[in-house]
C-alpha cells in the first residue's frame, strides 16, 4: 500500500511496522498499471479500502511544522484537472461549440467525453472518435485533408477555450498559486508538463497564474514529443476489450512520461529529485515511469480511479486554513517512503 512519507503511530494496530518502499522498475510500474485498470481485476481493492479507511481515520494535515528541510529540484504539474478543472465544462464546451458553428451534427456529452479522455490530445481525440463512429458529411474523403480538417476544428476550439480561460470562467484549484509560490520563493523549479495544446496551456498559466508567475514557469506541451499514444488509428476505447483497454491507456502514459523526462533533462534535474503533481491514473503511471514522486489531487473525471501506487492523494492542494499539503511535504517524500 503506498503511503506518505512518514511513519505513522498506529497504536490500535501494535503488530503494524514500516519498512521502506523499493523503487519497482519503469516496466513494473506499467505492468502494474495494466493490472489495475483491467475491469475484471479486484486484486487492489482491499488495499484501496484500507488506504482509504487508515487516511479516514487519521485526517492528516501534511503542513511544514511535521516535516524536514529537504525540498524537490522541481515541481511539475499537470495542467487539465491540476491547475484547472478544466476537462468538463472548458475543453468539452469548446469542442461541442467547434462542432456547432461547423453544422457537424456531433455532440460529445459528459460521460462520452470521459471517455475520450483515454486519448491524448485534441487532434488525436476528434480522430479516434471519427474513425470509430463515422467520419460527418462535410468531412473531407482523404486521409491528408482530413488531417487538415481535423487542425482547422481544433484550431478554432482552442480560440474558444483561451476565450473561457481569458475571461476567468474556470477558476484555478485551490492551493495551486499557493503552492507555486512557495516553490518559486524557495528556489525550486516549476514547470507545466501536458499533453495538450501549448497554446491553451499557456493561456492557462499567463491568465489564471499572472504574468509574474508565468514567466518564471516553463512549459512542456502540445506536440514536443514526437507522437502521443495510443495512435488514433489504434483507438479502442469504446466498447472495447478490458485488456486491450488497458494496454492503450498504458500507451497513452508513454508519451506523458516523455514529456516528464524532457522536463527533467530540460531544466537540468535528476528525475528522483522531481515532485509531479497529477489528477489521473494514466499521469500518475507516467510520472512514477519517469522515476518521479508522485502526489495525485483528484479532478472531476478522476475521482474513481486508482491511485494505489501515488505517494499521497488529496481531494486538492487546498488554501489556508483548509491546506491539505504544502511544499515542505512534497519534499519529505523525496526522502523515504514507508508502507505499513
Amino acid at each position: 500500500m503506498a503511503s506518505t512519507a512518514f511513519s505513522l503511530s498506529l497504536p490500535t494496530f501494535p503488530s503494524s511496522s514500516s519498512t521502506v518502499k523499493a523503487k519497482p522498475s519503469i516496466f513494473s510500474h506499467h505492468l502494474l498499471f495494466i493490472a489495475k485498470n483491467v475491469p475484471s481485476s479486484s486484486l487492489f481493492s482491499s488495499s484501496t479500502r484500507i488506504t482509504k479507511q487508515i487516511r479516514t481515520a487519521f485526517k492528516i494535515k501534511c503542513s511544514s511544522a511535521s516535516f524536514s528541510n529537504t525540498l524537490p529540484s522541481a515541481l511539475l504539474f499537470d495542467c487539465d484537472g491540476v491547475l484547472v478543472d478544466t476537462e468538463k465544462d472548458g475543453h468539452r464546451v469548446s469542442f461541442n461549440d467547434t462542432f456547432n458553428e461547423k453544422e457537424l451534427g456531433v455532440t460529445w456529452d459528459v460521460d462520452l467525453y470521459g471517455e475520450l479522455l483515454k486519448i491524448g490530445g485534441g487532434k488525436e481525440r476528434m480522430t479516434a472518435y471519427f474513425n470509430k463512429t463515422g467520419w460527418p458529411d462535410k468531412a473531407p474523403k482523404s486521409e491528408e485533408e482530413r488531417k487538415e480538417f481535423i487542425a482547422s476544428l481544433h484550431k478554432r476550439k482552442t480560440e474558444l477555450f483561451m476565450a473561457l480561460i481569458e475571461n476567468r470562467l474556470l477558476p484555478l484549484r485551490p492551493g495551486v498559486a499557493e503552492l507555486i509560490d512557495q516553490a518559486l520563493g524557495e528556489g525550486v523549479k516549476v514547470a507545466v508538463c501536458s499533453t495538450s495544446n501549448e497554446k491553451a496551456v499557456s493561456a492557462v498559466v499567463s491568465c489564471l497564474l499572472g504574468p509574474e508567475r508565468a514567466e518564471k514557469i516553463q512549459i512542456f506541451a502540445g506536440d514536443v514529443v514526437p507522437r502521443k499514444k495510443p495512435d488514433p488509428r489504434e483507438w479502442s476505447c469504446l466498447g472495447s476489450n478490458p485488456i486491450s483497454h488497458a494496454y492503450n491507456i498504458m500507451l497513452l502514459s508513454l508519451g506523458q512520461e516523455a514529456i516528464y523526462t524532457l522536463a527533467a533533462n530540460t531544466l537540468g534535474v535528476e528525475p528522483s529529485s522531481c515532485v509531479v503533481v497529477e489528477d489521473s491514473a494514466i499521469g500518475l503511471a507516467a510520472a512514477k515511469a519517469a522515476g518521479m514522486t508522485c502526489i495525485v489531487t483528484k479532478s472531476g473525471y478522476t475521482a474513481d480511479e486508482d491511485f494505489l501506487n501515488a505517494d499521497a492523494v488529496f481531494d486538492c492542494i487546498g488554501d489556508p486554513p483548509e491546506e491539505r499539503f504544502d511544499l515542505a511535504f512534497c519534499g519529505s517524500l523525496l526522502e523515504k517512503q514507508y508502507v505499513s
